[in-house]
């Protein structure tokens, strides 16, 4: 099982990379994890809404590069499915249990993900319909994951 974390942007702070790391650290006694951070496409300054999309489908060819063929893609999106813990951990056991040895989770940029990478999607994953930083969306995407291999083996954690 391998699980790839493919977002736009670095973190920045160290309070997000060392949750990330924590989760990370946690997430690998279960499956190979691998997160890969792909370079914020630069906006101009009073950037029209041409220039937003012309960012917007940049970094979706780039997110789209790392995206195998067979991989199964979850895009976190705030029009996606909103799934408790339970659900989640179900859904993504199944993936794997239909024979799927990677998957994928991508975090857009600010400015949203590209239809092209909406469209290449097998699954549109919301957390809420609140937006959240990205860094802090990766975090919570982590322990989400950590939250639904712990569900998945009966072990205690999510109580």
């Amino acid at each position: 099982m391998n699980i790839n974390v493919i977002c736009i942007g670095k973190l920045k702070e160290k309070y997000w990379t060392d949750a990330c790391n924590e989760y990370l650290k946690r997430i690998g006694g279960y499956c190979k994890i691998n997160v890969v951070e792909l370079k914020e496409a630069k906006l101009p300054k009073n950037a029209s809404a041409a220039d937003e999309q012309a960012v917007i489908e940049k970094e979706g060819e780039s997110i789209l590069a790392k995206i195998g063929d067979n991989d199964f893609v979850f895009a976190l999106e705030i029009e996606g499915k909103q799934l408790d813990s339970v659900e989640f951990s179900k859904k993504l056991s199944g993936v794997f249990a239909q024979g799927r040895s990677t998957v994928d989770f991508v975090i857009g940029g600010s400015l949203g993900l590209s239809n092209a990478v909406k469209n290449r999607a097998d699954y549109g994953l919301s957390f809420s319909k609140m937006t959240f930083p990205h860094q802090m969306a990766r975090v919570i995407l982590l322990e989400q994951v950590y939250r639904a291999f712990k569900i998945a083996g009966g072990e205690t954690y999510h109580k």
